[in-house]
C-alpha cells in the first residue's frame, strides 16, 4: 500500500473513531428515544425538508463509516417520517453509504490483496463475473447479515460500481421495509414493556423469516428462468439416468436400484469404464508380473544362489487381458440388469434437463447424472502427426516389446508403468517438466521414488518439457527442452502420461451452457449439482480427484441427492480421500502434506518410523521406506499420513479411518496389532509420538516414587 493510501486510510479511521465517540451508547436506547421523540417529531414537522436531508446525510455517513447503529437509524426513520418517506430515505441512504464503503475498500485494499494472493483473487473474480450480482442480491436480502462485511468483501472483487449500487438498492428493500415499519410501531410505544405489541412482534418475525423466504424465492426465480424454455414431462420413464458405465455411473445406478428407484445406465463403450479396461486393473496386473520378474532377478536377497525365467512379452499382455475378462462380470450388463438397472449400449445425448436420447429413442427422467469420466491428455506439439504414440488407454494393445520406451510425464501413471516396463526389460526414459517426480507428494517421497527408479536403470530427465518431434537421418527423435537447452531422445515407443481431461463435449452439455471450471471439469455445487438442479455430475468429469474410489464416493452423494431432493440432500465430503501410487515401493497418502498444512496455516508436528526396523519388512527383505504422520501441534489428532514401502496401500486404511472418525494416535497405540504384520508400523509410529510427548516432569516424580518404595 502506498504512503498516500496509508495517510488517507489513517484520516478515515480517525474520522470514524471521532464520529463513534460522538454517539454514546445511551443515545441508542429506547428510553432516550422516547424522551426525545416528541421534540424530534416537532422539529421534523416544522422543517420537513431540512430534517429529511439531514437524516439522509446522517444515514449515508453511518453506512459509509460502517458504524454499528444502522439498525437503530432504520427504526428512527420509520418513527419520524412514516413508512413511505422513511423507507425512501433509509433505502437511498443505506445504498449510497454502502457504495461509498465499497469504493473505499477497493481503493485501499484491492491492489495489495491482488498482489499478495493473485490466484485466489482471479478465482474469486471469475465467480463474481459469472454470478456476482446473484450472490450480492442473496446476501442483501438477509437483513441480519452484517452489511459492512458485504461491502468490504465485494470491494475486493471486480464487481462494477453500478451493478453493486442497483443490486444493493433492490436487495435491501424488503429488509428496509420491515425495519422502517417496525420503527413506525416504536413511535407508538409508551414504555419499554409495550415493545411486545403484536404488530411490532409481527414486524420482527417477518425480519427473522425473511432470509428463508428470500432464499426460497431466489431459488424459485432462478430455476424458473433456467427451465422456462423446456417442457417438463407429465410422467417420467426414470427417476435417474446415469451417463457413463465407469465407477461413478455404476455406483449411481446401483444405489438407485438399491432404494427401489428406476434407473437407466448408458455406456457407449465397455462397462467398467477406464478403471477396469484401461486403468487400475490392467496396470496392476502388469505391475505384478514385473514385480515377479524383479524378484527373480534379485533372488540373492532371498537366499537363492540362482534363479531365472523365460517369458514372452505378448503372453504377459495376454495375461493382462485375461484378468480384465475375469473381473468383467462384476461390472457387466447382466449383473446390473439382475440388480434392477436398465442398461443401454449407445451414445447418449442430453436434449434438455428431462430428456436423454440414445440413437433414435428418447428417455425422460427426473434427474440426470453425468459420469462420463476423462481421457488422456495428448500435447499438441510439432511433428506429433508423424509419430505413433500410446496413452494409458491404448498401451494395452501393444504386443511387441519396445527396446526403448519414452514416457512423457512423471506422475503416478508415468512412474508406475515406467518402472513396470523397465523391469520387463525395456529401457525406459521418463521426461518430467517439474524438477521432481510425483509433485503432489512431499519432496522426500519424490526423491525416494526417483532414487529407486534410477537404481533399477530408469533414466530420468527432470525439468524438461517435450517441445516436438524431428526426423533425424531416418529416425524420429523427441526434442525435450530444459534450462540448459535441447535434448534429442531416440525411442521405439512413446507413452504420454500427462494427466487426463474431462469428457464434457459432444453429448449436449454445450447446448445447455453448463459451465466448466478452468481445468475443464464440469462445474458443480457442494451437492454435485450443475447449474440445473436436476443434472448432477460425479467422478473424473467433475473432479477434483481422478481416483476410482473418489468417483464411487461422489456417486453416492450424487445419486442420493438426485433421488431425495428437496426433502434431503448431503454435502459431498472430501475431508479424507486416500491415494496410492503403485510403484515399488508403494506410496500411500491421506490428508495433508506438510506443505499443504503450512498453506492452510495449520501448525503440525511430524513423526517418522523407518520400515528398516519393522520385523515383517525385514523377514520379507522389504526393509525400505517409512511411515510419516502429521498431527496438530501438541495433540494426537492426525491431519496427514504418508507411507512409503511394500504394501503401503494396505495399511494406510487405519490412518484413513482414524482421520475420518477423529481417532488419535494414542488410541492407535492402544490397539492390539497382530505380529508380525506391516500394520504394526502404524502402532510404532504412534509410539514415537508418545515418546516425544511424554510428560518429563511427571515421570521425574514417578521416578522419585519408585526410589522411595525401594527404601
Amino acid at each position: 500500500m502506498s504512503i498516500k493510501k496509508i495517510v488517507i486510510l489513517g484520516l478515515f479511521v480517525t474520522v470514524t473513531l471521532f464520529v463513534r465517540e460522538l454517539l454514546p451508547d445511551e443515545m441508542m436506547s429506547l428510553d432516550y428515544f422516547k424522551a426525545q421523540h416528541q421534540s424530534l417529531l416537532e422539529y421534523t414537522t416544522m422543517r420537513p425538508y431540512l430534517s429529511a436531508i439531514g437524516f439522509l446525510i446522517a444515514y449515508v455517513l453511518v453506512a459509509a463509516l460502517n458504524l454499528p447503529v444502522a439498525t437503530f437509524m432504520s427504526l428512527l426513520g420509520g418513527a419520524l417520517f412514516g413508512l413511505g418517506q422513511g423507507t425512501l430515505l433509509v433505502s437511498f441512504g443505506s445504498t449510497v453509504g454502502a457504495t461509498i464503503s465499497f469504493i473505499l475498500c477497493r481503493f485501499f485494499f484491492r491492489e495489495s490483496i491482488e498482489t499478495k494472493f493473485p490466484e485466489a483473487v482471479k478465482k474469486i473474480d471469475r465467480g463474481i463475473e459469472r454470478e456476482g450480482s446473484y450472490y450480492l442480491f442473496a446476501l442483501r436480502m438477509v437483513p441480519i447479515f452484517p452489511f459492512f462485511l458485504i461491502n468490504t468483501v465485494m470491494g475486493l472483487t471486480r464487481l462494477s460500481i453500478p451493478v453493486f449500487f442497483i443490486v444493493s438498492q433492490i436487495g435491501m428493500l424488503p429488509g428496509t421495509l420491515a425495519y422502517v415499519y417496525a420503527g413506525t410501531q416504536l413511535g407508538e410505544l409508551t414504555s419499554s414493556q409495550s415493545i411486545l405489541s403484536p404488530r411490532l412482534l409481527a414486524a420482527f418475525v417477518f425480519i427473522g423469516l425473511l432470509p428463508i423466504f428470500s432464499r426460497l424465492l431466489l431459488d424459485y426465480l432462478r430455476a424458473r428462468k433456467l427451465y422456462k424454455k423446456y417442457q417438463r414431462p407429465d410422467k417420467f420413464d426414470y427417476n435417474v439416468i446415469a451417463i457413463g458405465g465407469g465407477a461413478a455411473g455404476l455406483v449411481t445406478s446401483y444405489i438407485a436400484a438399491a432404494v427401489k428407484a428406476k434407473a437407466l445406465l448408458i455406456e457407449k463403450h465397455r462397462m467398467g469404464g477406464d478403471c477396469l479396461n484401461t486403468g487400475c486393473v490392467p496396470s496392476k496386473a502388469l505391475i505384478k508380473t514385473a514385480k515377479v520378474l524383479h524378484s527373480i532377478r534379485t533372488h540373492e536377497k532371498y537366499g537363492l544362489s540362482s534363479a531365472s525365467c523365460k517369458f514372452s512379452f505378448s503372453d504377459v499382455m495376454e495375461r493382462v487381458d485375461d484378468i480384465i475378462r475375469k473381473i468383467e462380470p462384476h461390472d457387466s450388463v447382466e449383473r446390473y440388469t439382475e440388480l434392477g438397472v436398465d442398461c443401454v449400449n449407445g451414445t447418449a445425448r442430453v436434449i434438455d434437463p428431462f430428456r436423454v436420447q440414445v440413437d433414435d429413442k428418447i428417455y425422460t427422467t427426473r434427474n440426470i447424472v453425468i459420469a462420463t469420466g476423462a481421457k488422456p491428455i495428448v500435447p499438441n506439439v510439432p511433428g506429433l502427426a508423424e509419430v505413433s504414440y500410446y496413452t494409458s488407454d491404448t498401451i494395452w494393445q501393444i504386443r511387441e516389446q519396445p527396446k526403448r520406451l519414452l514416457v512423457i510425464g512423471g506422475g503416478p501413471v508415468g512412474c508406475e508403468l515406467g518402472q513396470a516396463f523397465q523391469r520387463l526389460g525395456t529401457q525406459v526414459t521418463i521426461v518430467q517438466r517439474n524438477s521432481r517426480l510425483l509433485v503432489k507428494e512431499n519432496t522426500e517421497v519424490s526423491k525416494y521414488i526417483a532414487d529407486q527408479l534410477a537404481k533399477e536403470g530408469v533414466q530420468l530427465l527432470l525439468s524438461h518439457e517435450l517441445s516436438g518431434f524431428d526426423n533425424i537421418e531416418g529416425e524420429f527423435m523427441a526434442i525435450c527442452r530444459g534450462a540448459q537447452g535441447e535434448t534429442h531422445l531416440a525411442f521405439d515407443a512413446i507413452l504420454f502420461a500427462l494427466g487426463r481431461e474431462a469428457n464434457t463435449r459432444g453429448f449436449g452439455l454445450e447446448e445447455l451452457s453448463i459451465g466448466l471450471r478452468e481445468d475443464g471439469t464440469l462445474e458443480t455445487d457442494e451437492f454435485l449439482r450443475t447449474k440445473y438442479q436436476n443434472i448432477f455430475a460425479c467422478g473424473d468429469v467433475t473432479g477434483p480427484f481422478q481416483l476410482t474410489h473418489a468417483s464411487a464416493h461422489q456417486a453416492w452423494y450424487a445419486s442420493v441427492n438426485a433421488l431425495f431432493q428437496p426433502f434431503k440432500k448431503y454435502t459431498a465430503d472430501y475431508r479424507v480421500i486416500p491415494r496410492v501410487t503403485f510403484t515399488d515401493p508403494e506410496v500411500a497418502h491421506v490428508g495433508l502434506t506438510a506443505k499443504e498444512a503450512e498453506q492452510h496455516s495449520i501448525q503440525v508436528s511430524s513423526y517418522t518410523y523407518g520400515l528398516d526396523d519393522l520385523d515383517r519388512a525385514i523377514t520379507e527383505s522389504e526393509a525400505q521406506g517409512f511411515v510419516t504422520v502429521l498431527t496438530k501441534i501438541n495433540t494426537d489428532e492426525i491431519v496427514g499420513a504418508t507411507i512409503v514401502g511394500a504394501n503401503a496401500g494396505e495399511y494406510l486404511s487405519e490412518f484413513t479411518l482414524a482421520m475420518k472418525y477423529k481417532i488419535g494416535l494414542n488410541k492407535i497405540l492402544g490397539t492390539v496389532h497382530p505380529y508380525p504384520t506391516f500394520s504394526e508400523a502404524n502402532k510404532y509410529t504412534a509410539g514415537i509420538w508418545k515418546k516425544a510427548e511424554k510428560p518429563e516432569k511427571l515421570l521425574g516424580w514417578v521416578q522419585r516414587f519408585h526410589a522411595w518404595r525401594r527404601g
